[in-house]
């Protein structure tokens, strides 16, 4: 399968843009989206690793997480896991 296939480059572009658009009484940021959605963003009847892996890795060159959440998805900036706090040795101890 082509990691870049057109079908997948265009799905991540519509969602990094979708990040960017007002809805849900929120001016932009991350929002969940369906199976039934994201299937028809890409085309597909049914939705497989081989579908989600190329898509998540396009997301991620645009700066986005792409999450599956098996029922649902979540798409959020990769820049808000910057500041999460790190766990070390000490932590696990």
């Amino acid at each position: 399968m082509n990691l870049t296939s057109p079908c997948f480059e265009t799905a991540a572009d519509k969602l990094a843009a979708l990040f960017d658009t007002p809805f849900g009484g929120k001016p932009k940021g991350r929002f969940r989206i369906s199976n039934k959605l994201l299937r028809q963003i890409l085309q597909r009847r049914r939705l497989y690793d081989d579908d989600i892996r190329p898509l998540t890795r396009s997301l991620l060159e645009r700066g986005y997480v792409l999450v599956d959440m098996d029922s649902f998805f979540v798409v959020l900036s990769a820049n808000s896991f910057v500041n999460y706090r790190r766990a070390n040795e000490e932590s696990l101890r």
